[in-house]
């Protein structure tokens, strides 16, 4: 059984691009011409986004070389060890929603420090895949299209990283615990 998941894991995408391929060529598309032209557009999304990218990069910097994040981590930790996680792994659950690149480098961190087989290595694992950067992710793709009252996104979005956040836990400590 684990041979063939691991067979289809590894032809999953390359079978999937195939396959886009011949039906697309089958349907009469240019297939070279519209992905140069799906690229041009890329890129033109790319440079309207860049503001909106810049803005949440240096707010999390300031975030974190400001203190605040020790400091929301000094308030909360007493409340997440009552649910069973490690404070340690506090600042990559505060980090998560605000950017992905930041929330790698913490898990890292957790990893090498305790071990990928460690509960806090297994717990930042699951974290990870369990939550969304719901900033970031609203930054690129409301400023690509120019929407700036997000309405019920935010809440949505942090709601699901907190119910991410708690499953994660959850998770961990019912398989691993």
């Amino acid at each position: 059984m684990m041979t063939v998941l691991h067979i289809i894991s590894i032809a999953a995408i390359p079978a999937l691009i195939v396959f886009i391929l011949i039906f697309a060529a089958l349907r009469g598309v240019k297939i070279y011409e519209v992905f140069v032209e799906g690229a041009k557009e890329g890129f033109q999304v790319a440079v309207r986004i860049i503001p909106y990218l810049v803005a949440m990069l240096v707010a999390i910097g300031v975030f974190r070389a400001g203190g605040a994040m020790e400091m929301l981590g000094t308030i909360v930790g007493p409340i997440t060890t009552l649910i069973g996680m490690d404070p340690e792994v506090l600042p990559l659950a505060i980090l998560r929603p605000l950017s992905g690149s930041g929330a790698l480098g913490v898990m890292s961190e957790l990893v090498t420090t305790h071990g990928p087989d460690s509960m806090i290595g297994r717990m930042a694992s699951v974290m990870m895949g369990s939550t969304e950067t719901t900033f970031y992710v609203m930054a690129v793709y409301f400023g690509s299209v120019g929407v700036y009252r997000t309405r019920h996104a935010v809440p949505g979005g942090l709601t699901a990283d907190f119910v991410g956040i708690i499953s994660a836990v959850l998770v961990t400590q019912l398989f691993f615990g």
